[in-house]
């Protein structure tokens, strides 16, 4: 079987001595060297995190196959917290809808079934060298390209289904920015640093896709609480943002998006 074939579901289902094997593997097969291998507790059962090095970037090893991305908003209900954040920012002039269920049918994309390659994903997000339309062109120089949105939302979300990477709540006491206590600041589920900072805009191969921020927008613009952290949820893909990065005024700004480099197997 390809590494490329490896699913998620048999990526849990391998024990320690096992996972530690296919990732040497990985790393023999592009030329890496293995930086670690864990078990965490994941979604009620274990979850191996590994982790390559190559060409001094890091990479996590992202498994495929059938999985769920995007946000089931019919199955979700807003806490009463959430509700009245939401209110208070509409009272005061903010938020696109009068509804909060509607405004994140606007900017979150909607929970489905695709079927992914297993990957290696770069810890961290890059800044982008190159203008938005040159940097497939730029990465492929280096084996690497940039990820698709099905692609990032599963590296982010790690087939976890809630609102945020962590869950469906977030503290609306505080706004993510400048918080160094809050969930945001962990690693993800296969160890990437992702969905950190609403300052960052990654992008995708989807033009119509921003990731994991808003360019600060929504913090500089003291939206409220709640839409301060709604750029970091998992689904959220920022049409407006996207729209505005892949104009021309986008253009001049490429050094203030970045991208999540991946490395196929």
């Amino acid at each position: 079987m390809s590494l490329a074939d490896l699913t998620l579901d048999q990526w849990r289902s391998f024990d320690a001595p096992t996972a530690r094997r296919v990732t040497q593997q990985a790393a023999d097969l592009v030329g890496g060297r293995v930086t670690g291998v864990d078990t965490i507790e994941h979604l009620g059962a274990p979850l191996h995190r590994a982790r390559i090095e190559r060409d001094g970037c890091e990479f996590a090893l992202i498994p495929g196959g059938p999985v769920s991305v995007g946000f089931d908003l019919d199955a979700w209900q807003p806490t009463a917290e959430q509700a009245a954040d939401y209110a208070q920012s509409v009272e005061e002039g903010y938020g696109y809808c009068s509804d909060l269920r509607a405004h994140l049918a606007q900017v979150l994309s909607p929970r489905r079934s695709v079927v992914l390659a297993t990957v290696l994903m770069a810890v961290e997000d890059e800044n982008l060298s190159e203008r938005p339309a040159d940097m497939p062109a730029a990465l492929a120089a280096r084996g690497l390209r940039m990820p698709s949105a099905d692609e990032w939302e599963h590296a982010c979300g790690a087939g976890a289904g809630t609102l945020f990477r962590w869950g469906d709540t977030c503290p609306l006491d505080r706004i993510p920015y400048g918080d160094d206590t809050g969930p945001h600041n962990r690693p993800n589920a296969f160890g990437l640093r992702i969905a950190y900072d609403t300052y960052r805009s990654e992008l995708s191969s989807d033009t119509t896709a921003v990731h994991g921020g808003d360019g600060g927008e929504s913090v500089c613009g003291g939206y409220g609480a709640l839409l301060a952290w709604l750029p970091l949820a998992t689904a959220n893909r920022n049409p407006v943002m996207a729209e505005f990065v892949h104009g021309p005024e986008g253009e001049d700004l490429c050094e203030d998006f970045s991208t999540r480099p991946v490395l196929p197997l």
